[in-house]
Formats: C-alpha cells, structure tokens, sequence
C-alpha cells in the first residue's frame, strides 16, 4: 500500500469541510500540475493520505482515505487531462504536525513537503508515515 500527502487551503477546503462530508467523501478536484495529476491516478482505493492545510497553518491535521480511483475532474474543461480521486476523513491527528516539526525532524529531511513544497499531491514513503503518525500521536 501507498502514503500520500495531499494539500488544500484551508479557507477553499478544510479538515473540518472534508470531515463533514462523511462517507460521501470529496473529490479532490482543482489539481492542475501534471506531476500531482500523475500521483493521483497512482492511486489506489483504501490507500492513506495525510490532509495537509497549506498557507494557513502549515500543518498536517488528519488522514483519509481513497474511497474512488481516477476519473475526470469535473470542475475540468471536457476532454482535458485532469483527474480527481474521491476522499473520505478517516481520523484527525491528535496533536497537528506542523511544516516547523517536519523540518526539525532529521527523519523527515527527504520528505518531499519539505523539498518540493508546492507540489500538492505528493507520495509518502512508509518511513515518513509510520514517522508522522508518530509524531501526531496516532496509530500508522
């Protein structure tokens, strides 16, 4: 199984919107870079990913789930090449990791939120999972 790591503004998206969805989940639509559109099509139902809240606070505060595979963004133009996943929350961290904890933690300096920031669905490797659901205060 995969680990991802996905990014919304927190005033477009939040935990909080993505939670009260339930199990009707979310589409993670709007995503419009070629490298983010290929991890989503990599994934694979049932896999994790950790919600990140981008620009306002910076932290990682929950994790879902992948409850649908790729299929075309509808938010796209007809016969564009972008694609959503749907999402479903599974659980907040108990304690949000914050881009500041990342960075202090010497076994997250390859992770990718650290070295490509702006990329906004990105893989995560088991190591840096079991990591920061550790650091969260939760089971990985």
């Amino acid at each position: 199984m995969a680990f991802w790591l996905i990014k919304s503004e927190p005033d477009a998206w939040s935990w909080d919107q993505q939670v009260a969805r339930g199990k009707a989940g979310e589409p993670w639509s709007g995503v419009r870079n070629h490298t983010a559109k290929l991890n989503l099509m990599k994934m694979k139902r049932g896999e994790r990913a950790f919600f990140y809240h981008s620009n306002v606070g910076k932290e990682i505060v929950g994790i879902c789930e992948v409850a649908r595979e790729a299929y075309p963004d509808p938010t796209a133009p007809e016969g564009s090449p972008w694609v959503v996943c749907d999402f479903v929350a599974v659980a907040p961290l108990a304690k949000p990791v914050t881009l500041e904890d990342v960075k202090a933690e010497p076994k997250l300096k390859d992770m990718l939120l650290i070295n490509n920031s702006r990329l906004s669905v990105q893989p995560v490797s088991d190591a840096e999972w079991k990591t920061v659901c550790a650091m969260g205060g939760v089971r990985p």
